[in-house]
C-alpha cells in the first residue's frame, strides 16, 4: 500500500479508501476521546506481573514483564476481561490454580480506581475543566459529524456503566445514539457486534461507516467491512503528537489514515466527506 502525507498530520494510507458515503460513525472511548484513565496500562500490568512472580518460576522479572505487555498490548480494544482470561491462561501454564477472571478485573478495576478518582471527583465538582480530558479537538469533531447529519455510537471494552458515566464527565454523552460498553456476560457485546447490528439495522453497506480508535480491535473489524478507519495515535500523556507504539498497531490493523488528535478536524472532515482535497506539503 503506498503511503502519502498530506497535510502536517493526517496521515494517508490507503488513498483509495471510500469518501463521501458517511452515514454512521463508531468512536472508541478510552484514548480515543476519553483521556480520564490515561495510564491504565501503569496498572494492568504491575498488577499481572505480580501475580505470576508469585508463582515462583525461574522466569526473570524482566522476562514477565515482557510477556504480560505483550498479551495485554495484543488484546487492548477488546473487553478488559480477555485480558484477565489470558492471564489466568498464563497462570495455568505455570502449574497454578487461577482464580476466577473476573476477580483479577474486579482488583484491577480496583487499582485503577485509586490512580483516576480524583480526576473524575474534579470532574464532577466542576473543578477540572472536561477539555483537558479528552482528545485534542474532539468536540470540534463530534460537532462537524453531527451537523452533517452523522448517527455517531460509542462502542468500548470498559464496562458499560463506567462508560455512561465518564461520557458525560467529559460532556460528549449528548453527541451518541447509543452508547455500548462491556459486560460481565462478555460473550453478549463485542465491538464486531455493534458495527454489524448498525449496517444490518440501517441496511447500509460497510463503506457508510466510519470508525475513530486507538486499538487494533475496532480498525480491524472496521476494515473487515469496507469501512472507513481512522487511527487516532494520540500521545495520552502529552495530548501532543504520535504514539509510536499506536501507530504501527493501528496500521497493522489495517487503518486508512492515521491521526495524532483531532486538532485537525477543519481539515478532516470536509476531506472524508468528498468535499475537499486535504492541503498539500
Amino acid at each position: 500500500m503506498t503511503e502519502t502525507r498530506l497535510s502536517h498530520s493526517i496521515e494517508i494510507l490507503n488513498p483509495n479508501h471510500s469518501r463521501g458515503q458517511i452515514e454512521h460513525v463508531v468512536f472508541d472511548f478510552d484514548g480515543t476521546i476519553s483521556l480520564v484513565r490515561e495510564g491504565w496500562q501503569q496498572i494492568m500490568i504491575p498488577m499481572m506481573c505480580e501475580v505470576l512472580r508469585e508463582l515462583g518460576t525461574d522466569e526473570t522479572d524482566a522476562e514477565i514483564e515482557l510477556l504480560v505487555r505483550g498479551f495485554v498490548t495484543d488484546l487492548t480494544g477488546k473487553q478488559t476481561i480477555y485480558q484477565m482470561i489470558r492471564l489466568t491462561e498464563e497462570i495455568q501454564k505455570r502449574g497454578g490454580v487461577p482464580e476466577d477472571p473476573l476477580e483479577y478485573k474486579r482488583e484491577y478495576l480496583h487499582r485503577l480506581d485509586e490512580r483516576i478518582k480524583d480526576r473524575k471527583q474534579a470532574l464532577k465538582e466542576g473543578t477540572a475543566d472536561p477539555v483537558d480530558w479528552v482528545v485534542p479537538g474532539s468536540y470540534d469533531l463530534l460537532k462537524a459529524l453531527k451537523e452533517r447529519g452523522a448517527r455517531m455510537y460509542l462502542a468500548s471494552g470498559t464496562d458499560e456503566m463506567y462508560v455512561f458515566e465518564e461520557s458525560q464527565l467529559v460532556k460528549v454523552s449528548e453527541y451518541f445514539e447509543g452508547i455500548y460498553g462491556a459486560l460481565d456476560d462478555y460473550k453478549t457485546f463485542s465491538k464486531k457486534m455493534v458495527i454489524e447490528r448498525i449496517l444490518r439495522e440501517n441496511e447500509v453497506p460497510g463503506d457508510n461507516l466510519l470508525t475513530f480508535g486507538d486499538g487494533y480491535v475496532e480498525i480491524e473489524n472496521t476494515h473487515d467491512v469496507g469501512g472507513v478507519a481512522v487511527g487516532v495515535a494520540t500521545n495520552e500523556k502529552t495530548r501532543v503528537g504520535i504514539d509510536d507504539w499506536k501507530r504501527s498497531r493501528l496500521i497493522r490493523a489495517g487503518a486508512d489514515i492515521i491521526i495524532p488528535e483531532f486538532r485537525e478536524s477543519d481539515i478532516l472532515v470536509p476531506y472524508l466527506y468528498g468535499e475537499a482535497e486535504l492541503p498539500q506539503v
